[in-house]
């Protein structure tokens, strides 16, 4: 298994926070922690963005993808607007989630909750080849749903 080494900063005041860390020996993904102070309410279809409380070094050649929690989604319809988020190897500020509520009522979100994970991942750069035409495919055009249900 491939190992980066990412240098994690805390925010002031969040030292009682945990810091990310794989929860099972097969995990993919880190658990984020609320920074929030006490709890703050999402009301159903509201978005706001939440502190982790962290700040990070990720090498050049890597990415860190923020995913939502699975059982956050099915059991309250918890989500992140921009999923997966990308923290570039280059950004140095605050990690902040950009929350959603798709369910039917508020939730709570306490200080210290688990609230979305943080995926480590390789970047390829492409290099862009301007053409005249495309190869061709089967498939072609084809999409949203152009196979049938």
């Amino acid at each position: 298994m491939k190992r980066a080494k990412i240098c994690l900063k805390v925010k002031k005041g969040c030292e009682d926070l945990p810091l990310p860390r794989y929860t099972t020996s097969g995990s993919s993904g880190m658990d984020l922690y609320a920074d929030v102070d006490g709890e703050i309410t999402l009301l159903p279809g509201e978005t706001k963005l939440v502190s982790a409380g962290i700040y990070l070094s990720i090498p050049e050649g890597y990415e860190a993808e923020i995913r939502p929690r699975s059982g956050l989604a099915l059991k309250h319809g918890i989500s992140l607007v921009n999923t997966p988020g990308t923290i570039d190897s280059d950004y140095r500020g605050l990690v902040g989630l950009i929350m959603i509520n798709h369910g039917k009522e508020a939730f709570r979100i306490r200080r210290g909750d688990r609230i979305a994970q943080m995926v480590i991942k390789e970047v390829i750069r492409a290099d862009i080849e301007l053409v005249e035409e495309l190869d061709s495919t089967l498939r072609s055009a084809g999409g949203f749903g152009h196979t049938g249900r």
